[in-house]
């Protein structure tokens, strides 16, 4: 296999694993580089594999539901492997406060879904930077944390 084969296989892992609609946090010390960057425009960046952590696991008691899934093929060139992905979830847990634009209350009930695309880079067939662009406009606006206009 080549190096972009085999870092779409270490995308393909993180995006079922991790994303997916079961988290396995195992995944983050198996795949992620001890110093990665998780960056995406609803939340602070994220640096480091139990900042990672703490971040999907709050996300996750939140969003119960929580799941994202790819909607085209992987693209790798060199160290890079592009996603286009989907997915959302319901809020239907404690209060969630890491919303760059506000906080919700315990159990709105509120659904979310959005696309996105993101890149990750990859270093030694470890993932260090994932860094996304999603349609936060969206999610903000389905949560009621913006005003539709």
């Amino acid at each position: 296999m080549s190096k972009e084969d085999d870092n779409k296989a270490t995308v393909g892992r993180w995006f079922t694993d991790f994303w997916g609609k079961t988290c396995n946090l195992g995944i983050v010390d198996e795949l992620a580089a001890p110093d990665m960057l998780l960056r995406y425009s609803l939340h602070e960046p994220r640096r480091g594999r139990e900042d990672i952590k703490a971040y999907m696991t709050d996300f996750r008691e939140a969003f119960p539901d929580l799941n994202f899934w790819g909607t085209a093929d992987l693209i790798a060139e060199g160290d890079y492997v592009v996603a286009r992905w989907d997915g959302g979830g319901t809020h239907t847990g404690p209060a969630f406060s890491d919303f760059l634009n506000g906080s919700l209350p315990a159990e709105t009930g509120r659904k979310m879904r959005f696309t996105g695309m993101t890149v990750l880079k990859l270093k030694d067939g470890r993932i260090v930077e994932e860094i996304g662009l999603d349609d936060g406009v969206t999610a903000l606006q389905q949560l009621g944390l913006i005003k539709a206009a």
